[in-house]
């Protein structure tokens, strides 16, 4: 219509007589289609400069006054400041008649507020139980009014002054007079979206200060969010944006603090979004200030604390908020420092509160943090205690037993990172995890005491090496020995037999390795230990097999007994063996002594192996005579073919009680039995173990035993 009016006129124009058409048109006898022909033609007049652009723009939106219909009045008004985008004055200063920049705002200004008036009278037409429907409506409709604020901040000639002064506390004005929930929530977030941030910078008090005035129905907690964001994004860009006297965080934090006081129903969830948004924004503004991110979780507490109802029912987004700093910092030492960290979760239930437990114990293990201070160790492993022991919130019903021993695994991996490179500090560390990890009860210390275990035994190899540098070591090594003694006395207590026996072993190593003075004294008792869990608690034949097999070969690696503690071990090992349930059990047992005696070490032999030739091969002899005794033929065989290994191993390491001859012998006695197996997969199996043993005897000793 514009574009036709524009052509037709040219006539007028030449004539004079496009005022004549302004005058025209408003004889129109409808007022609708004569508001729609007004301000068509009237940017045309404006355009043709034939009379003050700012008198006519104000003629044009005084006469929009007369459609007081919202629904009309707010399309009509839409048009109107549509037509005119390109005609509004956007100078600050001017010597002729065609209108400053603060014409153009006015004009703006006073369009948005019928525009918002239009579209708040829409709530309260119609029948009360229209009402949902009209809210849909008017939510559909708020892009015109919006379309207002959005034209406003692309003026150019809008400075950071004149919006100040002029723009904001009039949007802001309109904004809180209207009383009207869904207008203030939408027109505040589109001020902190239309106009720039430097803009915001300069009125944030001002803007802040709106905040606590709108309805109560208001979403305050979606309109500062959005503030909060749109400045740390701004200062993400460049620090340099933000001025050094505006302090940011300091800002937002108390004016949140203010609305929450002043909002005593505002929902808990809301107060944690909050509270989310102002760590996100210390964390990227001032990353370096971590009392900042403490104040915040300090302000949760009080919050939380001073009212308990408040924090039932919002653990996911207590969680959740925690988790923003442990993410940032990829640092669990910098989280230690947050001293009102910890103590938010005991607002937290016990499901969520293991949940975070295990992300911040998975996130220490993925990121490889170490904790080298027995304080941060005490309040790491404080922290993460839901894990650690028992709770007196947590439910009655037994836990699922797969994710129970995932998280104590956790905690079992997690020891392994808190360590010191400073062997003293390292001592302490393992004190206290022993403190914190022994009031796990029973069912938890299977899982991590053993980590703590081997943590010491780390620990008497590293005061080993040190020796030279250390005068006290062996005492040092010494209360290590006797910590390790301490752990595992609490895990036979459990009556975790098998765990204990593998682990008094191991460290029987450990003793001998280091060779402390009263180094043999501790190995026997460990070692006697272990055969006591054998003799009294290990019952099950395989787990027999397996223990006294485990008991051997320790024994065959030790270095440090005298003979007069390492005879009656290496006799206590043979009985044992031989007094096996099972026949072929006890052919292997016996078969495994003979290492003890061919290559075992003590102090007399002053390092090496004792090669008691005579001890092999009354061993080997006794096993053979064992297997003999063995009722199933395919078992005899396997137990012949497996001691005839035994025979060709102490043949290459030069025992020469055992000859080429008995080799020979037992190879006949197989071949002589191995027709009478019944066929199947396990005659094959010790067929080829068979032959693969004779190709490697001929291969190694030229040794023909025909076909």
């Amino acid at each position: 219509m514009e574009a036709v009016v524009s052509t037709q006129s040219t006539g007028f124009i030449k004539e004079n007589k496009i005022a004549d058409l302004y005058e025209l048109v408003q004889h129109a006898g409808n007022i609708i289609p004569r508001l729609y022909l007004l301000i068509t033609v009237g940017v045309v007049y404006i355009r043709s400069q034939e009379c003050s652009r700012k008198d006519i723009l104000q003629d044009l939106v005084e006469m929009c006054r007369g459609v007081q219909h919202p629904l009309r009045g707010l399309f009509l008004r839409n048009f109107l400041l549509t037509s005119t985008r390109d005609v509004l004055p956007d100078i600050d200063d001017t010597t002729d008649d065609t209108g400053t920049v603060d014409d153009s705002i006015d004009f703006i200004l006073l369009n948005f507020s019928e525009m918002n008036k239009l579209w708040v009278r829409m709530q309260h037409q119609g029948h009360s139980r229209d009402k949902t429907k009209r809210e849909q409506e008017r939510l559909e409709l708020k892009i015109l009014v919006g379309t207002n604020l959005e034209r406003l901040s692309r003026l150019e000639g809008v400075t950071v002054n004149k919006y100040q002064n002029h723009v904001l506390p009039a949007i802001l004005k309109q904004l809180i007079n209207c009383k009207d929930s869904i207008a203030q929530e939408y027109l505040m977030d589109c001020i902190i979206q239309v106009f720039p941030d430097e803009f915001h910078l300069k009125t944030l008090d001002i803007f802040l200060d709106t905040c606590c005035q709108p309805q109560g129905a208001v979403n305050v907690r979606n309109i500062l969010i959005s503030k909060i964001g749109r400045l740390s994004n701004y200062a993400q860009a460049d620090p340099n944006n933000i001025p050094d006297d505006i302090k940011l965080f300091e800002i937002f934090s108390g004016k949140v603090t203010q609305i929450i006081q002043s909002r005593t129903e505002m929902p808990p969830e809301d107060i944690l979004a909050l509270q989310t948004a102002l760590i996100k924004l210390a964390l990227n503004v001032y990353p370096a200030e971590t009392g900042y991110v403490d104040q915040v979780l300090q302000n949760c507490f009080n919050i939380f604390d001073t009212d308990m109802s408040r924090a039932k029912g919002c653990s996911t987004e207590l969680s959740r908020m925690l988790r923003v700093p442990v993410d940032h910092y990829q640092d669990i030492l910098t989280i230690l420092q947050l001293e009102n960290f910890t103590p938010l979760f005991t607002f937290l239930e016990h499901r969520v509160r293991k949940e975070l437990c295990v992300y911040i114990t998975e996130h220490v293990i993925q990121t490889d943090t170490h904790i080298d201070s027995h304080d941060q160790v005490d309040l790491f492993l404080t922290m993460i205690g839901c894990l650690i022991a028992d709770q007196p919130d947590q439910p009655k019903e037994p836990e699922d037993p797969e994710d129970f021993e995932i998280q104590q695994s956790l905690v079992g991996r997690v020891v392994h990172q808190l360590t010191s490179s400073v062997p003293d500090q390292q001592f302490l560390i393992l004190n206290m995890c022993k403190k914190h990890l022994l009031n796990g009860g029973d069912k938890r210390i299977q899982y991590t005491l053993p980590s703590l275990v081997f943590r010491a035994m780390e620990l008497c190899r590293v005061y080993f090496e040190l020796r030279e540098e250390d005068e006290k070591w062996e005492k040092k090594v010494c209360k290590i020995l006797q910590y390790i003694n301490s752990l595992l006395a609490a895990l036979v207590k459990a009556e975790y037999w098998d765990l204990a026996l593998r682990l008094f072993l191991q460290a029987a190593l450990i003793c001998d390795l280091v060779g402390i003075q009263t180094a043999e004294s501790i190995a026997y008792e460990f070692v006697s230990r272990a055969f006591a869990i054998y003799e009294e608690e290990v019952s099950d034949s395989k787990a027999q097999l397996v223990a006294i097999s485990l008991i051997i070969a320790t024994f065959e690696r030790t270095i440090n007994f005298s003979e007069e503690n390492h005879e009656p071990l290496r006799s206590q090992c043979t009985r044992a063996s031989s007094k096996l349930l099972k026949k072929p059990d006890q052919c292997r047992a016996v078969s495994l002594c003979a290492h003890i005696f061919w290559s075992g070490k003590n102090r007399e032999s002053e390092g090496s192996a004792m090669q008691d030739t005579k001890r092999v091969l009354d061993t080997l002899k006794k096993s053979v005579r064992i297997s003999n005794q063995c009722m199933e033929p395919s078992v005899q065989v396997q137990l012949f073919v497996e001691l005839l290994n035994k025979y060709i191993y102490f043949l290459d390491r030069g025992c020469t009680d055992v000859t080429q001859a008995m080799i020979s012998q037992l190879v006949g006695k197989i071949r002589d039995d191995m027709p009478g197996l019944e066929p199947g997969e396990g005659t094959n199996q010790i067929m080829q173990h068979f032959n693969s043993t004779l190709a490697y005897i001929k291969s190694k000793h030229d040794m023909s035993f025909g076909a």
